[in-house]
């Protein structure tokens, strides 16, 4: 297949509208998903994405916004879960997780009251990234501009919290105000990304272009522009993908996104042994000429 035919799809305005507005959830995803991985967060991702259910399926079966009512419903467990910390004295992880299956539970319980079930639930699990308006356009540029902007103006605070807490402490960084802010840029971006991947697959964009961009760099700036490159090309890759093989788009790009990453690992690693035979030569030849 020549390069004229990978690129027909994009010819069509849906399939543009698609791909802008998967690149503009891959740079946001890039940059957030970066602090995710360095933090360890990725069950909260996970935890958002299924609390965002109740409100999305709300929306959805009142005709409502639906990004009105999943941010709604994630912030609202966002608050749970800071609520179960310090009330009822309950680790991070038990809180997240007690909510997580109650938002999950509730929110199947209001799709399954719907007329149009079927319909609904996949719209809502797996996302309608071909289905993207030039208003979505403008919504998800504003959550990109400000999630980077605001990852840019914390940028300090984040490295100390991820080092540890006592050290931004000291330096008067505010380690409570940065860990909130930092749960608020992933609940921005779980929420922009529904409507690319839906509820069901909107860690695997926010997990792993992260995790191949970590293969190659371990400087932080870098690795969030390696991250939104490889974002951005499983948002290509997945289109095409369900382009040609007539399969769901917003799933194809998520395996596209974990098909990188193990591509990644695989590159780094021959990369890496390479090196070290090359290394391992030039210290017998060394040897050698001793």
């Amino acid at each position: 297949m020549t390069l004229p035919d990978l690129l027909a799809p994009f010819a069509l305005d849906f399939v543009q509208r698609g791909l802008l507005g998967g690149a503009l959830v891959a740079i946001l995803c890039g940059v957030v998903g970066t602090w995710v991985v360095i933090r360890g967060m990725a069950f909260l991702g996970e935890a958002l994405a299924h609390g965002m259910l109740p409100g999305v399926a709300l929306a959805t079966v009142l005709g409502l916004p639906v990004l009105v009512g999943g941010a709604l419903s994630a912030v609202a467990m966002s608050v749970g879960i800071g609520a179960l910390q310090r009330r009822a004295k309950l680790s991070y992880d038990t809180s997240i997780g007690l909510l997580f299956v109650s938002m999950l539970a509730l929110g199947v319980i209001i799709i399954s009251h719907s007329g149009s079930f079927a319909t609904d639930a996949t719209a809502i699990l797996f996302g309608d990234i071909l289905a993207i308006t030039s208003a979505d356009l403008v919504l998800l540029a504003i959550a990109a501009a400000l999630g980077v902007a605001v990852a840019c103006g914390f940028h300090r605070a984040f490295v100390a919290l991820a080092l540890d807490t006592r050290i931004a402490s000291v330096l008067g960084l505010r380690p409570r105000l940065a860990q909130a802010v930092l749960v608020g840029l992933v609940t921005l971006a779980v929420v922009a990304s529904y409507q690319a991947v839906g509820s069901m697959l909107v860690v695997g964009l926010l997990l792993a272009p992260a995790v191949a961009a970590g293969h190659w760099t371990t400087r932080i700036p870098t690795r969030m522009l390696l991250a939104c490159a490889f974002g951005v090309a499983a948002v290509f890759l997945g289109l095409v993908t369900s382009w040609f093989a007539a399969t769901a788009a917003g799933a194809s790009v998520a395996a596209a996104a974990i098909a990188l990453t193990c591509l990644s690992w695989v590159a780094r690693s021959v990369t890496t042994t390479r090196r070290s035979n090359r290394s391992l030569r030039r210290f017998h030849r060394l040897e050698t000429t001793k």
